[in-house]
Formats: C-alpha cells, sequence, structure tokens
C-alpha cells in the first residue's frame, strides 16, 4: 500500500526527477460545491474570479434531472446555462455529472429510483447537445449506495443508467469521456462495496472511457498514504488504498483513466483540526500526482455546510473567513522524504498555467527565514525542492506573482 510513497521518496531524494513530478502527467485539481457556485453570496462571477483566484483547474457540477425536467418534455436549464457558461468563459475546465430521477420515469417515486433507460438516455442526449463544448461527464452520484440509487445493483446501474448514457454522449460528441461508476469509498447501509461493485459492472459489461471513485478517508486519524482498510480481503476503497482501486480497475476494465471526483477532510468535531486539513490537502495532492493512470482530484466544498451534521470541508467557514486550507489549495506543499539534513518537498503553485516563481521559507522557534533564491516550477507549476530544515520545523512556499504565502507545514521527519 505503500508503493507510491517508496517511489516518490527514492526518486525525490536521489535528485532523480524533474519538478514536474506526476506519474499521469495530465493530472488536474478542481472542486465542488454546487450551492455554493449557483447561490452563494456575492454574484456568480465574484464567485467565479475566487475559483480562478484559488487556481482552480476543473469544477465537477452535477445537473439533477429531477429538477430540470420535473415534468416530461419540460426542461428549465437556467441555472445550469449560467454556472457552465460562466465556467467556460473563465477558462475553468468542467467535469458534469448526470443524476436524480423525476417521478415520470420511475414510477412516482424518489429521485434514487432507477429511471427506465430510454429516458435517462434521452435527458444524455438533451444535455450532451445543449453543452457540446463539454467533454467530461459523470454518470449518476455514489449509485453503490442506497440513499443514491434503488435498486442499488450494478447490473441495474449498467443497463438503466450507465450504457444508455454512454451510447447517448458519444452519439452527439465522438470525442466526449464518459466516467462510469462514481462510488462511494464503502457500501454504507443496505449498500454494495466498491470493490464488489466494480466487479459487478465489470460482468454486466459497463462502457466506460475513466472510472470515477470519491475515496474519502475512513476515519479522521487516515492521511492519504496510511490506514484504510489495507488487509487483504478489503473491499473498502480509501485514498490510502488507492492501488485497491487501480488494481481492480485495471482486472475489470483495463487500463482505464482514474478520475476521483469527490474527497476531502472534515473540519470540527467529526473530523481534523483546520492546520491538519491544510496539510493533507497537500498530501493528498502529492499522492494523486504521483499515481499512475490518476486525471484529476475533486475537492468538496469551497465553503462549510451550515448545518453541523453535514460536510464541514470547505475551504471557508460559514461566515466566509478563511481556513488555512484556503492558502493550501492553491499552493499545496507537502514533505516527500529526508535527505541527510534536507527535507525534500513538494509542491504545486496552481494560479495561472505556465512556468511560476516560488521561494521558500522555515520557521525554527519564533522567526522566517527564506531557504533559498527564488526557484521555478514546471509548466504545470509543479516543483520539488531539498531544503535545509531540522525536524519539527515549519515550512511554507511564498508566490511572487501572487504575493500570497501557502498553509504552513510542520516537518514529520
Amino acid at each position: 500500500m505503500r508503493l507510491l510513497l517508496t517511489m516518490a521518496l527514492a526518486c525525490l531524494t536521489l535528485g532523480a526527477l524533474a519538478p514536474t513530478a506526476s506519474a499521469s502527467g495530465s493530472i488536474r485539481f478542481g472542486i465542488q460545491d454546487d450551492a455554493w457556485l449557483a447561490d452563494g453570496p456575492g454574484t456568480l462571477d465574484s464567485r467565479l474570479a475566487r475559483l480562478q483566484s484559488l487556481g482552480v483547474d476543473l469544477v465537477r457540477f452535477n445537473l439533477h434531472w429531477n429538477r430540470i425536467e420535473p415534468e416530461r418534455g419540460v426542461k428549465d436549464w437556467a441555472e445550469s446555462d449560467a454556472v457552465l457558461r460562466g465556467l467556460r468563459t473563465r477558462g475553468i475546465g468542467v467535469v458534469v455529472g448526470l443524476v436524480g430521477s423525476p417521478g415520470w420515469t420511475n414510477g412516482g417515486r424518489p429521485a434514487n429510483f432507477a429511471p427506465r433507460a430510454a429516458d435517462f438516455a434521452a435527458f444524455a442526449r438533451s444535455a450532451a447537445q445543449r453543452y457540446r463544448w463539454v467533454r467530461d461527464w459523470l454518470i449518476w452520484n455514489e449509485p453503490n449506495q442506497a440513499r443514491w440509487l434503488r435498486p442499488t445493483s450494478p447490473a441495474v446501474y449498467v443497463k438503466s443508467i450507465l450504457n444508455p448514457a454512454y451510447a447517448a454522449i458519444h452519439a452527439v460528441n465522438r470525442r466526449a469521456r464518459v466516467a462510469g461508476g462514481v462510488t462511494a469509498p464503502r457500501a454504507g447501509s443496505n449498500g454494495v462495496s466498491p470493490v464488489t461493485w466494480i466487479r459487478g459492472m465489470a460482468a454486466a459489461r459497463a462502457r466506460l472511457d475513466a472510472y470515477a471513485h470519491h475515496p474519502y478517508p475512513a476515519r479522521p486519524s487516515d492521511s492519504p498514504f496510511i490506514g484504510g482498510c489495507p488487509q487483504a480481503g478489503c473491499t473498502t476503497i480509501t485514498m490510502a488504498t488507492l492501488e485497491r482501486l487501480l488494481a481492480e480497475t485495471a482486472r475489470a476494465f483495463g487500463p482505464k483513466r482514474i478520475w476521483l471526483t469527490e474527497y476531502a477532510y472534515q473540519t470540527g468535531a467529526f473530523g481534523v483540526t483546520s492546520q491538519r486539513q491544510a496539510e493533507l490537502i497537500g498530501q493528498s495532492a502529492m499522492r494523486v500526482a504521483w499515481a499512475p493512470r490518476v486525471d484529476m482530484l475533486i475537492h468538496y466544498l469551497v465553503v462549510d455546510e451550515p448545518q453541523v451534521a453535514r460536510f464541514q470541508s470547505g475551504l471557508y467557514l460559514t461566515s466566509g473567513k478563511s481556513k488555512p486550507a484556503a492558502s493550501a489549495y492553491p499552493f499545496p506543499l507537502a514533505q516527500a522524504g529526508r535527505s541527510g539534513g534536507k527535507a525534500v518537498l513538494w509542491g504545486q503553485v496552481r494560479p495561472r498555467s505556465g512556468r511560476q516563481t516560488y521561494r521558500v521559507q522555515v520557521r525554527i522557534g519564533r522567526g522566517w527565514r527564506w531557504a533559498g533564491p527564488t526557484a521555478r516550477t514546471s509548466s504545470r507549476g509543479f516543483f520539488s525542492a531539498a531544503v535545509v530544515a531540522p525536524r519539527g520545523a515549519t515550512v511554507r512556499i511564498w508566490s511572487p506573482r501572487d504575493r500570497a504565502y501557502g498553509a504552513a507545514i510542520r516537518l514529520a521527519s
């Protein structure tokens, strides 16, 4: 389970890697917060500007079929038109999800019941025709959990939802990339584990261009590299057990691309501290940047949800006050290892495209000092750096063009 980390440490420590430091070469980092994006404080343009300043590569946004077409043949695209066209104007990529069935197609039942295949194909076709410039699509959300799909069956998902949508979208746009699965990390109540779900999808002859998954941690003490359920026979899949996802999907579908389309650590009473959340953002980014076949990682929420019982994984509090995560997201930083008296760091400067300048600071005791001269990232904003810093010291990066510091992280070794 620690193979990726071992490879990263070895290569970085020996100086064998270029600063790109990405196994997939095309990794994109994004955000999902549908409610905030559509109806948050301020104007839509101000919210899009916020995403741009954070260096967001792409946004996941769901089209809820049951809301768009509550009556057959009567569609309201106003909300999605505004959001998706606004993102396009700003040059921010999108991955669009299709989810939720209206009562007229599922026997008058709630939106988590499977629709008629032909009806869902028709909706997928109309969405693809309306947003022809959208290339990346997600089919449903966490169908392996009963609260999102009933019957909770991979065969039902494939035959009534995934395969009809796949064919419909590709008929409109041959260059489209359609991801299936979109699985939760565990079965939940009356659900199906992601491992069993993947195998069931393969048995049902799923059609997909990528496999999407939500590798949330099993518990707050997990890190992106350690935790979860690493033992043989476990059927959950978290970030710490990412190799299980890579192995299971390769066995089921061949070397399909992997999209991690929802992931975060919560803060507060049921999560981690705000400082720890910031550190984990950097570690998660390093983890997936080094992983083979992974194309995207989507952070869930810009702003905490107002209900304490719901997700508190945002970069900002409900009051609008920044958490350390708001500095960690645009400038993720993680410790990749140690070489003698030097800490080996991995990081990225996300705002803008092209090579960026950065500088590392170290704090020992109360004062900050520069750990070296200004350096440049790769063309994707990635960098690796070895700095003289003892164990327990704190480090952060400075972006001269943004005139901003990233979140400080403490060196663990």
